[in-house]
């Protein structure tokens, strides 16, 4: 009897569609090519059974492990709103939530990154080391506060301080959150002014060595190597959906408190804590402020905080954390029964993981560590606004509006993914939504522009045939709002850039983390989406030299960004060229 035809072997064949996308190359080989235990074994005959369940078990070990692994990397890489057990619409998981919102935004990366990138690889393992030092602190610290890591963006941090949706117990509900929120702020300055306090000593340090052993001092400035963290926090509710397929889904966060964190950081300080009248309310009585200045209501918060003043948490603690999975029983029974309950569970976490993401992942897991690596993607910002709002008016379904997210999603993400981009996911804003996609990384093409470009006038095109379409509906007894071609209520701003960046896999080393790209170009991809008109697409002139064989692209000048010293050339992608007949 030929082992392919063994009864184990059959039963591996009815995972296999998941393990082949979940094993690394040389385990999935191994146990395809396995001999299997010839199972025509009489049936009275016990010894030989046992010994065909340990020998096939032992075939089925190796998957075990390497699934374990992968769980726990998966789990890291998503927020508990994923993790969570979910109710409600086993489809789009709904939620109404509340609480204090954090979110916290580092500045300096640019000049740490410039101070690293000529170094090579060594430079970017320098680079990963000291971002990770300082990231792994702050989670740390949000973690023992109370808070829970929802998304990274970026350099930034948004994070949660929840408070339960109880009208009874509403104000001192949110009082708790919001006064967790503000001593995690404070905790976390103090720890940024620490790791500053301590770079600057090693700096001092090596140049003395350095100018004893050889006289001569160490070309450099310690201040390149130290970020600052500005901190807003905002209180209230909002919604957390999921969208997509299946095959790739993402959780997003909707409603004007999300972009209203975010609004109260970009209202800060360096090295501050600055709070929002909404969030003020709750705790003007707790702690001492001083107006800010340039925002009238708004409020930065005094540093009192004592060292005796304890954590929420008074030990290292994780909601993260999975419990042990243990293979006491290493028949090939048991260990087929525990793989299929771990492929159940790294099946929902994949989905919310970038296919080429989740590749590099899953050869990567027995290493626990992705390389750090300055390559040169190709960079898209799309600001997906209206939708997004829409939540927030009190005239439309709430589900129709998720509906509608849900199919915008999956059709942008089939545009993206088809030309072998990335889109890494659906982050707030301002304004709308932003989706970041990538093209380059972590799989490079040698047209990663182009692809781009027509990635974009695609997304473009969905996004105006979503307006026309799927407008969502309103509730029962409401009038509609105008919709015109020249005031869309569901639009797009897109920006492109191309040129060096900085991607790893960024955060806290054993907990909490992302596969990452930063860098001046990122930025100023970004910058480049907020000054497009509704529906345009502003590119750089990297992108330009590189599209215009096949793509029109308007001149419109040098335009001031902001982080740019001067005006830089922009350009804007108008559509594809006509082909032409000789």
């Amino acid at each position: 009897m030929s082992s392919l035809s063994s009864p184990h072997f059959l039963k591996v064949q009815e995972i296999e569609p998941d393990l082949r996308d979940l094993l690394p190359a040389e385990t999935y080989a191994e146990l395809y090519i396995s001999d299997w235990a010839d199972q025509t074994i009489k049936s009275d005959d016990e010894d030989a059974k046992k010994e065909a369940e340990k020998e096939d078990g032992k075939k089925l070990k190796p998957v075990f492990d390497h699934l374990v692994l992968l769980q726990k990397v998966l789990s890291d890489y998503t927020s508990s709103l994923i993790t969570e057990k979910r109710t409600g619409d086993s489809r789009f998981h709904f939620n109404k939530r509340n609480g204090a919102l954090m979110f916290t935004d580092f500045a300096g990366f640019t000049k740490l990154m410039e101070a690293n990138s000529s170094k090579g690889k060594e430079g970017a393992e320098n680079l990963l080391k000291l971002l990770n030092e300082y990231f792994t602190a702050m989670i740390e610290t949000i973690t023992m506060s109370g808070g829970e890591l929802l998304e990274f963006t970026g350099d930034a941090l948004l994070v949660l301080f929840p408070a339960p949706l109880d009208e009874k117990t509403h104000e001192a509900d949110l009082q708790k959150a919001v006064s967790k929120a503000v001593r995690a702020g404070l905790r976390m300055q103090k720890k940024m002014l620490k790791k500053n306090q301590e770079i600057e000593e090693n700096w001092q340090k090596k140049l003395k060595e350095e100018e004893e052993k050889t006289g001569k001092k160490i070309e450099g400035d310690p201040k390149a190597l130290i970020l600052q963290i500005r901190i807003g926090i905002h209180a209230g509710h909002f919604y957390s959906a999921d969208i997509g397929t299946p095959r790739r889904r993402d959780h997003v966060l909707l409603g004007k408190n999300v972009q209203n964190a975010k609004l109260t950081e970009s209202y800060g300080a360096n090295n501050k804590v600055n709070i929002s009248p909404d969030a003020y309310q709750y705790v003007s009585d707790k702690f001492e402020f001083t107006p800010n200045s340039s925002h009238e209501g708004y409020m930065l918060v005094e540093d009192n905080l004592e060292e005796k003043d304890g954590y929420e948490i008074m030990a290292k603690t994780s909601t993260r954390r999975l419990a042990s999975t243990m293979l006491l029983d290493k028949s090939f029974s048991n260990t087929y029964l525990q793989i299929t309950n771990l492929l159940n569970a790294i099946r929902e976490l994949a989905s919310f993981i970038p296919l080429p993401v989740l590749n590099m992942l899953v050869e990567s897991a027995a290493r626990r560590k992705v390389s750090a690596e300055f390559p040169t993607p190709t960079i898209m910002f799309v600001n997906f606004i209206g939708l997004p709002e829409m939540i927030d008016k009190g005239i439309y379904q709430e589900e129709s509006i998720i509906a509608t997210f849900n199919e915008a999603f999956a059709h942008l993400n089939a545009s993206v993914e088809k030309r072998g981009g990335v889109l890494k996911k659906v982050t707030y804003h301002l304004t709308g939504s932003d989706i970041v996609i990538y093209f380059g990384v972590p799989t490079a093409h040698t047209n990663d522009p182009m692809r781009a470009a027509s990635a974009a006038v695609e997304i473009r095109e969905i996004i105006q045939r979503i307006n026309k379409e799927k407008i969502p509906k309103l509730k029962e007894g409401c009038a509609p709002e105008t919709n015109t071609e020249d005031a869309p209520l569901i639009y797009c701003k897109i920006g492109i850039n191309v040129g060096p960046t900085f991607v790893a896999e960024i955060g806290d080393p054993r907990g909490r983390r992302e596969f990452n790209v930063l860098g001046d170009t990122v930025n100023t991809t970004a910058r480049l989406m907020s000054k497009a008109g509704k529906n345009e697409i502003y590119i750089s002139e990297s992108v330009m030299e590189q599209i215009e064989e096949k793509y029109e692209c308007l001149n419109l000048g040098e335009i001031s960004l902001k982080g740019k010293g001067a005006p830089v050339p922009i350009f804007k992608l108008e559509k594809k060229k006509s082909k032409t007949v000789a």
